[in-house]
């Protein structure tokens, strides 16, 4: 049974940092509380309807992903606890609502650039190759068709958009907002941990196309923060379904811009809202995508 829809909290005696597309950010002095609406954005705005769950299947998504990197000493992480009662107490006249969709996190300070890799041919980075035949200063090799596997994953950072869209820049342009030597050290990781999770998702008969991820500085010490390989930030595609040439069936929020696309919306407000099917197929995706991935049941 499909819980309600929480589109915006609103939490009493708690200060509301700022709004996402997705998450409300409370600032807890120490830590900040990060609740994961059911907002959906899509083409850079945030939808008409929400989708019943999707914040609990992204939070509980990331915590699945953040324990596996940590359990493999890969990076530092933000996420402190997802179980209401490790929250402060100002939080607990709240727990019904966080409740499975919220996390405590360290405070870090956000770095300005998205960390994408991809590993499929898909996307903007799919437009820029059939614009120039490269993605974000990468060549590619002639021939490549939608949904390709590319020789090897690659590293495509993008501008931070809180609103609006984000844009795809060259690692050398990372390298001149971020530093070089911190650029270089991003790009590992993001590369690592995309593989990790590419590996782990291979044994679940899903790909991962690709993913991006953001990191902060804490104290010094680069930390993964926000989410992490969820059906929001990644393209999941069942494997057993997977042919190049064409946009592949998912597990993400691809079904709603197919949509969009059909209905021929033209990307400027006013925004749809979404009929009750595609709603309903939509949040199945989204919680199928976190069983098959974590095999945990979802937590409602």
């Amino acid at each position: 049974m499909a819980s309600s829809v929480v589109l915006e909290t609103n939490l009493s005696g708690l200060t509301l940092q700022r709004r996402g597309k997705v998450r409300d950010v409370y600032d807890l002095g120490q830590h900040l509380l990060i609740v994961a609406t059911d907002r959906i954005s899509a083409f850079d705005y945030v939808l008409g309807s929400g989708i019943p769950d999707k914040g609990k299947v992204l939070t509980q998504m990331s915590a699945f992903w953040f324990e596996m990197i940590a359990a493999k000493g890969m990076t530092a992480h933000h996420l402190v606890s997802i179980d209401v009662k490790d929250f402060p107490k100002e939080c607990q006249p709240h727990r019904d609502v966080l409740r499975g969709r919220s996390m405590l996190v360290r405070k870090t300070e956000p770095l300005p650039v998205e960390c994408v890799a991809r590993g499929f041919l898909s996307g903007s980075g799919l437009k820029d190759y059939n614009k120039t035949g490269a993605v974000c200063g990468h060549a590619l090799p002639a021939g490549l068709v939608d949904s390709s596997r590319l020789p090897k994953p690659i590293f495509t950072p993008a501008t931070k958009a809180e609103s609006g869209h984000d844009e795809n820049i060259s690692e050398e342009q990372a390298a001149e907002v971020l530093g070089k030597d911190l650029a270089a050290k991003l790009r590992d990781l993001t590369l690592a941990i995309y593989a990790m999770g590419v590996a782990h998702a291979e044994t679940k008969g899903i790909i991962i196309a690709d993913t991006k991820f953001e990191f902060g500085i804490d104290k010094g010490e680069v930390v993964l923060i926000d989410e992490v390989l969820t059906p929001d930030s990644s393209r999941f595609w069942p494997k057993d379904k997977y042919a190049p040439g064409r946009a592949q069936p998912s597990y993400d929020k691809q079904f709603v811009r197919d949509y969009l696309e059909e209905i021929k919306w033209n990307k400027q407000p006013p925004v749809p809202s979404l009929p009750a099917e595609v709603i309903s197929r939509t949040r199945d995706k989204y919680i199928e995508a976190f069983r098959v991935l974590s095999g945990r049941e979802l937590a409602l």
